[in-house]
């Protein structure tokens, strides 16, 4: 089963489009509390997760004991949620075959986001993995992201289209990982309609304020996910992890109704 299909699957399981966002802080508890937190995050949300995005620069935040826990947290995830590790590699063709195998041999993650600006042989060694994806950086949801990615070229694209085409040209070469983009939602509203039907990782909602009325107005036939991870991690409030991921899964549900 292609990575694409599995997703979609696990969507139409589930009913949600949320991907839940872990990114461990260590609070007063100090780094050894982070493992019980992590079980807890993962326990009281997969039942309504489209897919679990940990972020390695958290882990890799806390040093060895910290990549320590990232691989157990895989060893330990509900075999039924696609994880996406965001990861946002870029490197040489070389060493970008080892980022690969460590992501997608070792560790077992079903998809990672590249950072694509080194061009096309740098996400070469990511694309013959079957079952596997990968998510192109194309438009973030930084404010950044009108520095080079929303710029328009000579010949009136702008740069978020030539990383769109190296997914395209992966498509019509038949490579076995899936591509798909990394679209923020703050900035979804002016770029979506020239972003291919292809699966979109969708940040920026909750507490990077994006709107979900242009990416649902798309009525893109992709399977999509929208990440929320403070907002169901260190929201604040008293609703537990799995009340939070209720209401965002709610949330994203009434706005493609």
């Amino acid at each position: 089963m292609r990575y694409t299909e599995r997703l979609q699957g696990r969507i139409e399981a589930t009913g949600s489009r949320l991907c839940v966002g872990i990114d461990p802080r260590p609070g007063d508890g100090g780094i050894e509390a982070v493992p019980d937190f992590l079980r807890r995050l993962v326990d009281e949300t997969w039942e309504k997760a489209a897919a679990f995005k940990p972020n390695i620069a958290y882990f890799e935040a806390m040093g060895l004991r910290g990549i320590e826990m990232l691989g157990e947290l895989m060893t330990a995830m509900p075999k039924e949620v696609p994880v996406i590790l965001d990861a946002k590699r870029s490197d040489i063709g070389e060493t970008q075959q080892y980022y690969a195998q460590g992501y997608f041999d070792h560790w077992g993650v079903d998809a990672v986001t590249l950072n694509p600006f080194l061009g096309y042989d740098s996400i070469e060694p990511f694309l013959g993995w079957e079952g596997k994806g990968v998510y192109l950086l194309a438009v973030t949801s930084n404010p950044g992201s009108a520095d080079f990615q929303r710029q328009e070229l000579a010949d009136g694209r702008s740069v978020f289209e030539l990383v769109a085409a190296l997914g395209e040209r992966s498509r019509s070469e038949g490579r076995a990982t899936d591509v798909g983009y990394v679209v923020g939602l703050t900035q979804a509203a002016d770029v979506l309609a020239k972003i291919p039907e292809a699966p979109l990782l969708v940040p920026g909602l909750g507490a990077q304020g994006g709107d979900l009325a242009s990416l649902a107005a798309a009525k893109r036939m992709a399977p999509d996910v929208i990440n929320v991870s403070r907002g169901i991690s260190y929201a604040g409030d008293a609703r537990s992890f799995a009340q939070r991921a209720q209401d965002w899964a709610d949330k994203i549900a009434e706005a493609y109704a």
